[in-house]
């Protein structure tokens, strides 16, 4: 008996010392709870059952529980048994001091940060559930995206997109020595399926992230499997249909928990048909957009004539699909230190070129064949998460990585049986550090610092082939020509290595002063070897540049509900292999190479408001901006050996450059909203202004959007969500066009035959619906309806019309 009791005894007393935290008006178990003491030397989580083992601490220890939805909950850890080892959370409507990850790759606090950004939670990307990570990022405020294809997404910051925004995955820059000027698609090779949170910061972020950081930073943080005293292993299937092009999609993923390691495991796998546009032409134009007729050629099937389209409102040559894998382990290596193995891969298969595709010549449609090969992106890094507590070194991060990056463009002209291939391999090195040191105790001064190295092998390859047919069949190939290389076919290089030191301190509490200095070099390697079409001046070209950049932002809060910053920096961007070595045909102009092409630089000013209401459950907020770009690139006509035409793939054409020019200047801001009416009600909203105009020539820089916006409404209430959004866009005028790049594809734009001119971008707006039900801890349903009244419109420079109406059925069950 005596030993039955003590059993019994020992049985209670491990079972107290685990406890279950659940939402106060659902009932349900809260995952990812983060439970720690006073001193923070003791951490645990909660499973998905929400549960978490506490024997690690002691009766005295004053326990927290935090969750970023929640609002924290603190208590002596000898009174749980007062509430029976139970705690519930109440659901916090809106977390608006939040913390950032990306400003100075540490953990800061919104009230600490000057620079204007935006974030997009787990929760946000699951209830907007983007078909992309492109769809994600367009439903951002200050946000816009570009497509010239159904498979891409161009976001614009600030009026600046491709290689002018640096885009990161987990701490890698994905930015390569081929990311191009206008528009770049590679935003979607991220899933938005394994995204834990996207952070977006606007404006020059130099000093942190190095060149490309000129219009801002897309940071893509994905999931990350969590070490558990309690071995576990969780589970989720996540499924999606949309029928704008009858997408499936289907996403399952496996976390594994032990205390010595953890592993997360998700495949994804997408596929997308033709999308239908909006039938409802709001804006009077009864035939612009429409698919009139189309090439229904393939890799191996032949036809010499385009095909009529039966119908007009389904875009043809528009469906493709891809596939998503990731693997993370995390390995403790001692209670300070952690390793991280991430290993990413992405891979679709061909993505037609709409906009080639249906592009006209002589009246008839010129390509019979447009399209990439698959779009492939492999990462593998290696992250090495310090803790020591040292004086000189707090925390900090050693990321090394290895990307491998493969684009393809397949070409064929109609009434032509030669095919083109250029094809594009690049291998990417890097290896970056960022640390941080706390000056004092209270931590209110922070010294970062850091380093940054990278290295790029790109190899190009070109080559033709004319197709053997036997009636509609392409059987094979009778002969193989020499063809123009995209980049230089004797290989490139490009090596940058930097380091940079910032400063954050707390001058009072009421302000917090920001400055960073950060000096980069870049070296740049080129060998053209035939020169069949192309004969430069030099043919074998190295390149090197340096600069200093730094920033100093001030955010003063001069009551509790108030918050004014203002922000002072500087960017650059050395000419990546794209800007110097390219050569393309685009609408009858061909770029060539520039090879005394020099950096470009801007200097940008901006301040910013904002006011909180409701104990900060509600903000609003105003960003104004001025960016002066210095011996900026742009694309202008050029002579190539003394001639202003070139022929390529058989055609003339007008000879085209990136050349430096003087001075120019992006002004804008953004107005925002954002928060909670009331325990049930929440809103948010934008407003974005963009201009962009040449000091030197006075002619409108490219990629600037007209105004755009959204303004959304919500209820939430226990176990349901549903919101209701406005996105409007105003019109862009003929006027404010840049018509000498071709970026701003003006020929997408509608024609008017009676002033011979085209009309601009038509303005255009949608109501969209998304809803969500939880109907257990398991299993949630998703139901979204969006542009409502199947409205037809373009995204501004866009090639293809955005999706009309478009129900979304998507259901997450989690094992």
């Amino acid at each position: 008996m005596r030993v039955l009791f003590l059993l019994l005894i020992f049985s209670i007393s491990t079972y107290a010392q685990q406890v279950k935290v659940v939402d106060r008006s659902s009932n349900f178990p809260i995952q990812g709870v983060t439970i720690y003491n006073d001193s923070n030397n003791t951490v645990v989580s909660t499973n998905k059952n929400g549960i978490a083992d506490l024997s690690d601490f002691k009766d005295v220890d004053i326990i927290s529980f935090n969750h970023l939805s929640y609002y924290e909950f603190e208590i002596l850890k000898r009174e749980l048994s007062v509430i029976e080892f139970v705690v519930y959370l109440n659901k916090r409507s809106e977390q608006l001091d939040e913390i950032i990850l990306s400003a100075s790759k540490g953990e800061e606090k919104r009230s600490r940060v000057a620079e204007q950004f935006t974030i997009a939670s787990l929760q946000e990307i699951k209830k907007i559930a983007p078909q992309t990570s492109a769809d994600l990022l367009a439903n951002l405020p200050g946000i816009r995206v570009q497509k010239t294809q159904s498979g891409g997404g161009s976001p614009v910051l600030r009026g600046m997109e491709a290689n002018r925004v640096l885009l990161v995955v987990d701490g890698v820059r994905m930015n390569n020595a081929i990311y191009r000027t206008g528009h770049l698609q590679n935003s979607i090779t991220v899933s938005p399926n394994v995204i834990e949170r996207t952070e977006v910061i606007f404006g020059p972020s130099s000093v942190i992230y190095g060149s490309d950081a000129l219009g801002g930073v897309i940071h893509y943080f994905t999931k990350t499997p969590k070490v558990s005293d309690i071995e576990e292993v969780n589970g989720a299937v996540y499924s999606r249909f949309s029928s704008v092009n009858n997408e499936i999609t289907n996403e399952a993923n496996v976390e594994i928990r032990r205390k010595k390691w953890a592993s997360y495991t998700s495949v994804s796998y997408s596929e997308f048909g033709e999308t239908k546009m909006g039938k409802n032409r709001t804006h009077g134009f009864e035939d612009w957009g429409k698919v009139v007729e189309y090439s229904n050629n393939t890799n191996t099937f032949y036809n010499a004539n385009s095909v009529i389209n039966s119908k007009e409102y389904v875009q043809k040559n528009t469906d493709y699909n891809q596939t998503d894998i990731l693997q993370k382990v995390v390995i403790p290596l001692n209670t300070k230190n952690d390793l991280v193995f991430n290993f990413q891969y992405s891979t679709s298969s061909n993505i037609n070129n709409f906009e080639d595709l249906a592009e006209y010549s002589n009246g008839k449609l010129k390509n019979a064949e447009s399209y990439y090969g698959p779009q492939k992106r492999f990462l593998f890094s290696t992250q090495l998460k310090l803790n020591s507590n040292k004086k000189w070194l707090e925390s900090g991060v050693i990321t090394a990585a290895y990307q491998d990056v493969e684009e393809s463009r397949i070409q064929r002209k109609f009434f032509s049986l030669d095919r083109t291939y250029r094809i594009e391999n690049v291998d990417v090195f890097s290896l970056n550090g960022d640390f941080f040191v706390p000056l004092t105790s209270a931590k209110n001064r922070i010294l970062s610092y850091g380093f940054e190295g990278t290295h790029n092998d790109v190899g190009s390859n070109a080559y033709g082939r004319t197709l053997e047919v036997y009636g509609d069949k392409v059987v094979g190939f009778s002969n193989n020509f020499v063809v123009q290389s995209r980049y230089p076919d004797g290989g490139g290089t490009s090596t940058s290595v930097a380091t940079y030191v910032n400063y954050r301190q707390d001058i009072n509490k009421k302000s917090t002063l920001n400055t960073g200095i950060r000096y980069v070099n870049t070296n740049l390697t080129a060998k053209w070897i035939d020169n069949t079409f192309i004969t430069l001046p030099d043919s074998d070209i190295s390149l090197n540049t340096s600069a200093v950049t730094a920033t100093i932002g001030y955010a003063f809060k001069p009551k509790n509900d108030w918050q004014l910053n203002g922000v002072v920096s500087s960017g650059f961007r050395a000419p990546n292999l794209d800007d110097i070595g390219k050569v393309r045909e685009k609408s009858g102009n061909v770029t060539v190479p520039n090879t005394s092409l020099e950096p470009e630089y801007v200097y940008n000013f901006e301040t910013s408001v904002l006011k909180y209401f409701k104990e900060k459950t509600f903000q609003t907020g105003l960003n104004v901006y001025y960016t002066l770009l210095s011996n900026y690139i742009t694309r202008d006509y050029y002579t190539l050996n003394n001639s202003q035409t070139i022929v390529y793939d058989g055609e003339v054409g007008n000879v085209v450059a990136n050349v430096n020019k003087d001075n120019a200047y992006i002004i804008g801001g953004t107005f925002s909203l954002k928060g909670s009416i009331n325990e049930q009600w929440f809103t948010r909203g934008s407003v974005t202004y963009t201009k962009g105009m040449a000091y030197d020539t006075k002619e409108p820089l490219s990629s600037i959007p007209p105004i755009f916006g959204l303004f959304e409404i919500g209820f939430e209430k226990e176990r349901f969500q549903a919101n209701v959004n406005f996105k409007f866009n105003q019109k862009k005028k003929l006027e404010d066009y840049n018509l000498i790049e071709g970026i701003d594809s003006v020929e997408q734009v509608p024609f008017i035959t009676e002033t011979n001119q085209y009309y601009g971008s038509p303005s255009w707006n949608t109501i969209n619906f998304n809803s969500n039900y939880k109907i257990n801890n398991s299993i949630t349903c998703f139901v979204n309806v969006d542009n409502i009244l199947d409205v037809h419109y373009k995204e501004f420079a866009s090639s293809i019309s955005a999706p009309g109406r478009n129900l979304s059925l998507s259901l997450l069950l989690s094992i």
